[in-house]
């Protein structure tokens, strides 16, 4: 047997083994292909063993090789295929932008003249990845848009999938709940049942449908694919999949009140991620902070958020890590301070983005409230509830009308707030959010008292003693505590709303 054909018959093992999940199987054959002769279907199949091992080093230097063969055989449409992975791997291994952006600048060039072909589609689904990153909905739509009909007419479903997921990513972005899930529900479905050729795009496919329901707290769907994403993540060995998955499943599990469980996954996911792809540990980190504030570690989240805001430059370009120090800020009693972070997050949150602004927008209502600036709040409020209505959700509807307690309460509306209180305390309750329903308690309980309602206000603060002392939420459950003792010693009043306090508690 010849050199060449050796080579070729490791390479063909090789695929087979990448096909069925078997990474360091695959990693053999391709080496073993390369030491007869330097093959680009080697490096190239080697790039995709090493991938999936998490060797991002070595992935990367294996597909520099291979693009650099095919290039100069004259194979333009695969040596673009190389630099547009390429640009992949320098995001997610090492978060390098530049270098991305020059992959993807040259692919852009060697594509330029020829006839359309899959590298055309997946490199319009990485820039629509980068548009839908950058806030740049309707890029992000156009570009999922071309992906999906490139991979319809060429018969490549990941591609038609994985475009369609693109659109309703943004769609869902933009508010359009409805629409999205659909185009969301239907790629999903596809990709976790077989009918992808490969599994990148199964996983790039489920990212965008989990976080499309996080950005919309839609938990139930979240919850139920995935589970689905985890099961097939181990059938395959997908251990990446597996840990970006779990970082967002403990959103649920927070949602839900299982914190021990939470703050399991988080650990064990953002250890494993940080070890090959920093970027997605990042967002574990962010989401550790959030579960330790809600537990009243407070020193502990604010070293989480710093640590986050130092990952991603500054707290303000990732919502959540700048939504957590306002937090943090208002829990301290600096309603100014939280004003200032929030304020600052929703200017790089454009006014499309709608779903990405739901979590600053509430609490811009709560401390522009706390600050004593009822235009301000109702500024805010008015967003939140046109995002209410268009994100018909119950955590969406019961943030709202907890937010219009809050105003009204602040005003001295009281009849208002208890009623609104009520409302967001079912919802809360229906949705299985302990957390959330302890804090609704106990402003509805604030309200009551100052209605004069004690026997019903002592109950209210009661029932939420006991919920956020399950839960785990110290620093809540202390607030709810003082509102229960100023409540039962008749001589002591009993304070003032949650909303017109200059303290949060969470």
């Amino acid at each position: 047997m010849t050199a060449k054909a050796a080579s070729s018959t490791w390479v063909e093992r090789g695929s087979k083994a990448l096909a069925g999940g078997g990474w360091a199987e695959a990693r053999a054959c391709f080496e073993q292909a390369l030491g007869s002769t330097d093959s680009a279907e080697a490096w190239d199949g080697l790039s995709w063993a090493c991938w999936w091992l998490e060797d991002g080093t070595a992935a990367i230097q294996a597909r520099e090789h291979a693009y650099r063969l095919y290039k100069d055989a004259g194979d333009r449409g695969s040596a673009a295929r190389m630099a547009i992975w390429l640009a992949n791997d320098h995001l997610d291994f090492r978060s390098e932008e530049a270098v991305a952006q020059g992959w993807l600048r040259r692919a852009t060039r060697i594509l330029d003249d020829l006839d359309p072909a899959a590298e055309h589609g997946w490199l319009a689904a990485l820039e629509a990845q980068l548009a839908l990153e950058a806030g740049a909905l309707a890029e992000a739509v156009r570009l999922g848009s071309r992906a999906r009909r490139l991979g319809r007419d060429l018969g490549i479903t990941d591609l038609e999938m994985l475009g369609l997921a693109t659109e309703g990513l943004a769609l869902v972005t933009e508010g359009e709940l409805k629409e999205g899930m659909w185009r969301l529900d239907e790629a999903a479905a596809a990709a976790l049942g077989g009918e992808f050729e490969g599994f990148a795009g199964v996983c790039w496919t489920c990212c965008y449908l989990i976080y499309a329901c996080e950005r919309v707290r839609d938990y139930d769907r979240a919850a139920q694919w995935c589970r689905n994403v985890e099961e097939f993540a181990e059938r395959m060995r997908i251990r990446f999949l597996n840990g970006v998955c779990r970082v967002h499943y403990a959103a649920v599990l927070t949602w839900h009140g299982s914190w021990s469980e939470a703050d399991a996954v988080l650990s064990k996911a953002i250890s494993d991620l940080a070890a090959t792809r920093p970027p997605f540990a990042d967002e574990g980190l962010v989401r550790l902070a959030d579960l330790r504030r809600r537990q009243g570690r407070t020193q502990e989240a604010e070293r989480l958020f710093r640590e986050a805001e130092r990952l991603f430059r500054e707290a303000e370009s990732h919502p959540m890590a700048a939504v957590g120090m306002a937090e943090l800020s208002l829990d301290s009693g600096d309603p100014g301070g939280a004003i200032g972070v929030v304020e600052r997050a929703l200017r790089h949150l454009p006014l499309a983005n709608k779903t990405q602004r739901i979590a600053a927008l509430e609490l811009a209502v709560r401390a522009q409230s706390a600050a004593g600036d009822a235009r301000g709040a109702q500024v805010y409020l008015a967003e939140l509830r046109s995002m209410a209505q268009a994100v018909p959700t119950n955590p969406m509807r019961a943030a709202a009308f907890f937010c219009d307690g809050v105003v009204a309460a602040a005003a001295e509306h009281y009849e208002s707030a208890a009623v609104a209180f009520e409302d967001a305390a079912a919802l809360f309750a229906a949705s299985n959010a302990p957390y959330e329903l302890g804090r609704a308690r106990t402003e509805l309980a604030c309200t009551l008292a100052e209605l004069g309602r004690r026997d019903l206000a002592r109950q209210e603060a009661a029932a939420a003693v006991v919920i956020l002392e399950r839960t785990g939420a110290t620093g809540l459950r202390e607030r709810a505590q003082q509102v229960l003792d100023s409540l039962t010693h008749k001589s002591q009043p009993a304070g003032p709303s949650r909303a017109a306090s200059s303290r949060s508690w969470g």
